[in-house]
């Protein structure tokens, strides 16, 4: 795991964020095909051999590209505080957003954008190494399933975030300056060509075989790989757990060919991310102290548990907890400053008590119970929010995984309808996501005040309660969304595309209409015959525009 070594600032402030419009004429991402990701991401890296040939005449010298596109899976420090903290959570309704603070989602945006275009041509470099390749092309079969599998898995986050993107030949300015400004493409090509290439990955890699059918040596990136230590069979349950998620997501916008990919994957019963396999960034184990999310939550101090989570938790509002149903309850939040659990109103009126004090200031790692008079309000645990070194930032998990497949089952998506196998995967799903959450808090050395042990069975008392158990709703599909929603709780971006499918999440009061984020201004000045093609061809560059998937 030596290979990856992060370096964060120790200090972030305000003014930096301010600053990184005006580096955007310097910083241009579609453009320029330099790598840049200390500026980027609040991240230094050494890579003083970035631009060597891996193969001519070290082999394992791509490892350093492969190893920034690892590094670029990690949330930006502006995402967290601007599109998250300040966007999503509050139109998931994941928690409440008791007060306005950074109303400036243009800064999170520019920095989501710029990082996906940086890494974007690491990855383009390393394609175009692989295509120069001499000798046995079947030993490189493993590299580029790993580069695929990222290059799929960071792509659609974008596109999902944005729709359109300049994709198929963006991130090649170092090929030519035809490449210098990329057109924008379709989101449904995106996603195609996406989900072949993850079909690719199952087909073409073996994670039994030593050599190559010619003999060949498998190439390796010697320790690279700090996410699956070239694990094969990971990075194939990875892929086709992805290929998975997304198939389902387009699903409703092409039938026919998101069912080609789900019937190849249940019907040939291809490997999928299973119990305790779930795909993780650790900072420990990297090497990495994540001071971003404490960042992000300390500067804005305005997140609090909302009343429509806490009613999937808790079977009243008595403030003594005693109705939480739930143990996820008290790992995602804690009680506010008189130790009650109270939930900030998911539609406040002019009745409505400010939301205030400090719950996630530093100076509660002194005196933990420091929250402030005025903190009046549940708020996001703050042992969650403020490690460093143990809680993970999420990719995917088995949890999810099972989620998918309870909604395939019980709406027959490329499988035989069937209700049984709905359930069972359902109440797996639940399963996973409370014993997932309780390992973390286990493995955490700083979380001090944790949740009683869940015991042989804990987990299954949430499964049987009356308002969670399968067998009791009359509209099961509701509950495999909302057991989906909650266990996206550190992964907002996924609970909006959930939201934004299916219609379906739980929400208090009338559904927001955001369907999209609009394309960062930069990218107007930088890009800006094919960005006004664009947004021509769109209707205007709005928050209301559909993606494609979700027609």
């Amino acid at each position: 795991m030596s290979g990856l070594h992060f370096q964060e600032y120790d200090h972030l402030d305000l003014v930096l964020m301010q600053d990184f419009r005006k580096m955007k004429n310097i910083i241009i991402k579609l453009v320029v095909p330099i790598i840049l990701f200390a500026s980027i991401c609040g991240c230094e890296r050494d890579f003083e051999t970035l631009n060597k040939n891996p193969f001519k005449p070290i082999q394992t010298e791509i490892g350093p590209l492969f190893n920034g596109v690892v590094q670029s899976l990690t949330l930006g420090w502006s995402e967290q505080l601007y599109l998250h903290n300040e966007s999503l959570y509050k139109l998931t309704q994941l928690a409440a957003l008791s007060a306005t603070t950074f109303d400036n989602p243009s800064i999170g945006k520019e920095e989501v954008w710029s990082r996906y275009y940086s890494s974007l041509t690491n990855i383009r470099d390393i394609e175009s190494r692989i295509n120069d390749f001499e000798g046995d092309l079947e030993a490189m079969n493993n590299v580029k399933a790993m580069v695929k599998t990222l290059l799929a898995y960071k792509t659609f986050r974008l596109t999902d975030l944005f729709g359109d993107i300049p994709f198929f030949e963006a991130g090649k300015g170092f090929e030519g300056v035809e490449f210098i400004r990329p057109g924008f493409d379709a989101q449904e090509d995106i996603y195609k060509f996406l989900l072949d290439e993850l079909k690719w990955v199952n087909d073409f890699v073996d994670p039994l075989a030593v050599e190559t059918s010619m003999g060949s040596d498998y190439i390796s990136l010697n320790g690279f790989d700090v996410l699956f230590d070239e694990d094969m069979i990971r990075w194939v349950k990875f892929a086709n757990s992805l290929r998975l998620r997304h198939a389902l997501r387009m699903y409703d916008a092409d039938p026919t060919f998101a069912e080609m990919h789900i019937k190849d994957i249940m019907e040939n019963n291809l490997p999928l991310i299973d119990k305790n396999e779930d795909v993780l960034i650790t900072p420990r184990l990297l090497q990495w102290d994540n001071k971003s999310v404490h960042w992000s939550f300390r500067e804005h101090r305005k997140l609090r548990m909302g009343s429509n989570i806490w009613r999937k938790f808790s079977e009243n509002d008595e403030i003594d907890g005693s109705g939480i149903y739930d143990p996820r309850a008290r790992i995602f939040f804690e009680t506010n400053n008189d130790g009650e659990w109270k939930a900030f109103p998911q539609l406040p009126d002019e009745n409505t008590e400010p939301s205030g004090g400090g719950p996630y200031q530093s100076a509660r790692d002194v005196n933990y119970n420091l929250k402030g008079n005025d903190n009046i309000y549940s708020a996001f645990n703050y042992y969650l929010i403020r490690d460093e070194l143990d809680v993970p930032e999420i990719i995917m998990t088995s949890a999810e995984v099972n989620f998918i497949l309870a909604e395939l089952f019980l709406r027959g998506l490329g499988v035989e309808q069937d209700e049984s196998q709905a359930r069972a995967a359902y109440d797996a799903g639940i399963s996973h996501s409370i014993q997932f959450w309780h390992k973390i808090v286990d493995q955490t050395q700083i979380w001090v005040n944790a949740p009683p042990p869940l015991g042989v069975n804990g987990e299954f008392i949430t499964i049987n309660h009356d308002q969670v158990r399968f067998s009791n709703s009359d509209n099961p599909i509701e509950l495999i969304y909302t057991q989906r929603w909650i266990d996206s709780f550190r992964q907002p971006w996924e609970a909006y595309a959930l939201g934004r499918r299916t219609q379906l999440t739980p929400v208090e009061g009338d559904r927001i209409e955001h369907n999209r984020f609009t394309y960062p201004d930069s990218e107007a000045e930088n890009n800006p015959e094919n960005w006004a093609e664009q947004v021509a061809k769109m209707g205007g560059d709005t928050e209301k525009t559909r993606l494609w998937w979700m027609n």
